[in-house]
């Protein structure tokens, strides 16, 4: 039983320098957004499912930049016309240290982080209206590590879109599901040695 216990305070030791350790500098950050709920501020607005690929660099400790691709199909209703979005461009996230501003996380392996994009997208539906121009949100999420390289992660995010087209400015509320793979530098090396 002593062993049992033991073993179970290493894993949960383990889990939470390993939670540090995958947000250092030099480290890459790869993952996607598989599953967005979309809550309408505009009239029209429903539900979204779309993917959102992502890949980021840690270039201090807590902090990646990056890069997004953004590809989504809408349908809120049978009735209702068909919705297209896009979008590629760039990411920051900042991951919050344990205490740093009143914010303590509330599982001992995950951590708290806020992300923001800017780039170039688009909202085309199928009645005509549509939008090009600057893509952009902002918003909070939690990163919990299922295993020491691979976090679980749920994102609250404002997402807007100005431009060009039948409407000058539209923007939602989103709440995001997916996943991230935290790579050391020397891993992802490797990664791509065999893939060669």
């Amino acid at each position: 039983m002593k062993k049992l216990i033991f073993a179970g305070i290493l894993a949960v030791t383990g889990l939470t320098a390993t939670a540090n350790a995958q947000i250092q500098k030099g480290n890459w950050l790869v993952g996607s957004k598989l599953i967005s709920s979309n809550f309408g501020l505009n009239t029209g607005g429903g539900y979204n499912i779309g993917i959102q690929p992502q890949g980021a660099y840690f270039i201090e400790d807590n902090v990646a930049i990056g890069g997004y691709v953004d590809l989504a199909i809408n349908k809120v209703t049978n009735g209702s016309p068909t919705e297209f979005t896009y979008g590629v461009g760039g990411l920051g996230r900042y991951y919050l240290s344990p205490g740093e501003k009143g914010v303590d996380n509330l599982l001992h392996h995950g951590r708290w982080f806020l992300e923001g994009n800017v780039g170039i997208g688009g909202r085309s539906v199928e009645n005509g209206s549509s939008t090009t121009g600057l893509d952009f949100g902002a918003g909070p999420g939690y990163s919990y590590f299922i295993t020491p390289n691979i976090g679980l992660e749920g994102l609250v995010k404002y997402k807007g879109r100005a431009g060009f087209g039948s409407e000058g400015l539209n923007s939602n509320i989103t709440f995001n599901v997916g996943f991230s793979i935290y790579l050391p530098t020397s891993k992802a090396k490797e990664v791509a040695r065999d893939v060669r």
